[in-house]
């Protein structure tokens, strides 16, 4: 399928969408904005991240579409673009719950060292 270059190019947007979600921060951010609205000083104190890093990941996230904000006086509020994304999250979290720690300790893209979640554990992306 993949040696045929129109496959690529249909599926070069969803491949776009999965690497926009796979930095652990905006995946931290998109989870977190799962739960409604927030200002980047609210992710910051939420996230433990810089606020440079968090502006930063905000842009990535709003130039791939996944996050909109509206000004509220000095500061902006950021949101969800679309409701979908809450499906993706929760079919995401049915996936781990299948695989376990398959995932976490996939040789090309797991958890490199770190303690991963208990066996059977599966890990909640928001809640």
């Amino acid at each position: 399928m993949l040696t045929d270059p129109g496959a690529r190019t249909m599926l070069a947007p969803a491949a776009a969408l999965f690497r926009s979600l796979g930095d652990p921060a905006r995946l931290a951010i998109v989870c977190r904005l799962a739960s409604g609205e927030a200002r980047v000083t609210d992710l910051v104190a939420k996230l433990g991240l810089a606020q440079s890093t968090v502006s930063a990941h905000l842009a990535c996230l709003r130039d791939c579409g996944l996050v909109t904000s509206r000004p509220v006086g000095r500061a902006s509020m950021f949101r969800l673009a679309c409701p979908q994304l809450l499906d993706l999250l929760s079919a995401a979290e049915g996936v781990l719950a299948e695989t376990g720690n398959a995932v976490a300790l996939c040789p090309a893209y797991g958890l490199a060292a770190g303690p991963g979640p208990e066996s059977g554990d599966a890990p909640t992306l928001y809640g």
